[in-house]
């Protein structure tokens, strides 16, 4: 759902002639209401497909120095690191498998920096445009389904409890506002002969997931559960979702994620209301747990990229490293707004996924992403990163 808004011609020049700090209207934000480092303030990042990329021969530079990525990130400032896992992956070369995530739960928990574990529930990428259900699962009838999602959280779990590597907090479903399982757990439909299950379905579906969760880890071990969004500025979306899914019966959460790519999702001041209104009508701590921002309008791999001209006209911020680190300056100003100390941070989107062989969004494509990482085309961490140690 992703909106696209358009600009005038004269502001667009005029964004683009003056310096950032002139120009660019948020920017003074980040000058605004500076607070004292907050050690539980999340900083974090999702390197999903770090592997992936460490496996086409991707390599990463501090200064001038080789070193795994997850050190590099944790020197600058991160300290936690979301993973998503797939049931069975297809079209990815295995990314993001149980295999995987196991192996890079213990190296983040080796870096002690905490651990958001996101299921996807698919065997492919899943947003609002389509959350597919594993191959496996696609003959089963509704109840088994519900079991279905039980188990494979429950199973992943125990896996991860094997080698002393729990997740912190757990997402139940990518950006589950049109539902997920589809058609069985999807929110909404206008395609003829299809039954959807809507939100009394979507319900089943991810209380599963939270009993599993419950009844899995130790007693011991503290958890927080998250439900997530795309469309962050959309109040209006937040708003009937977790509505209906409250109505319904939707057993405890702690945290509401947020998608806010700038370019899709509305101005930084839309995403300000939707946190402030969420977190106070639900009385839930909100994460931005997706944002991004270009840092050249050049390609590493000769694969088009998903930010452009267009892009950076309508995320407001010139794309250069200077304009990354200034957006990423004021996504932090905004959630430190947040009333009641609500706003518990936010993570980058794939800051690793630089241009390296075999490391494209599906098998035989290219990497739509490069420039948006956090690191230069070579590996080289920008100067960026150092605003995650602010």
């Amino acid at each position: 759902m992703k909106k696209k808004r358009t600009f005038i011609l004269g502001t667009v020049l005029s964004v683009l002639a003056f310096s950032t700090a002139a120009a660019l209207s948020f920017t003074v934000l980040a000058s605004e209401g500076e607070k004292e480092v907050d050690e539980t303030f999340i900083k974090g990042a999702d390197v999903s497909l770090l592997q992936k990329v460490e496996r086409g021969g991707g390599t990463f530079y501090d200064n001038g120095v080789e070193k795994d990525a997850l050190e590099i990130l944790k020197d600058n400032g991160v300290n936690y690191i979301r993973l998503k896992i797939w049931e069975d992956p297809v079209n990815v070369g295995g990314a993001n498998d149980l295999e995987e995530t196991v192996t890079m739960a213990q190296r983040i928990k080796d870096y002690d920096m905490s651990f958001l574990l996101n299921f996807h529930y698919s065997n492919f990428w899943a947003d609002p445009e389509r959350q597919n259900k594993p191959t496996a699962w696609e003959d089963l009838t509704f109840d088994e389904l519900v079991d279905v999602v039980y188990d494979h959280t429950a199973e992943t779990l125990q896996a991860l409890e094997e080698v002393d590597a729990l997740p912190d907090m757990i997402q139940i479903g990518n950006e589950i506002q049109s539902g997920m399982l589809w058609p069985d757990g999807k929110t909404w439909g206008e395609e003829q002969g299809v039954d959807y299950g809507g939100f009394e379905n979507l319900l089943q579906l991810v209380n599963a997931g939270i009993d599993a969760i419950h009844d899995t880890l130790p007693e011991n071990h503290s958890v927080d559960i998250m439900l997530h969004l795309a469309d962050g500025g959309d109040n209006d979306l937040y708003r009937w979702w977790f509505d209906e899914m409250l109505a319904h019966g939707v057993h405890d959460f702690d945290v509401i994620g947020l998608s806010y790519y700038p370019y899709w999702h509305g101005s930084l001041n839309d995403l300000q209301a939707n946190l402030n209104d969420i977190s106070e009508r639900y009385n839930k701590d909100v994460i931005v747990v997706e944002t991004s921002y270009a840092h050249t309008l050049e390609d590493g791999d000769g694969f088009p990229n998903i930010f452009g001209t267009e892009e950076e006209v309508e995320g407001g911020y010139p794309a250069t490293v200077e304009g990354q680190t200034a957006f990423l300056e004021d996504v932090m100003s905004v959630i430190h707004g947040v009333p009641n100390d609500h706003g518990r941070g936010f993570f980058y989107w794939e800051p690793t996924w630089i241009p390296a062989e075999n490391a494209g969004w599906k098998d035989g494509e290219g990497n739509a992403w490069d420039n948006q990482t956090l690191f230069d085309f070579d590996g080289n961490a920008l100067p960026s990163l150092k605003i995650f140690n602010e």
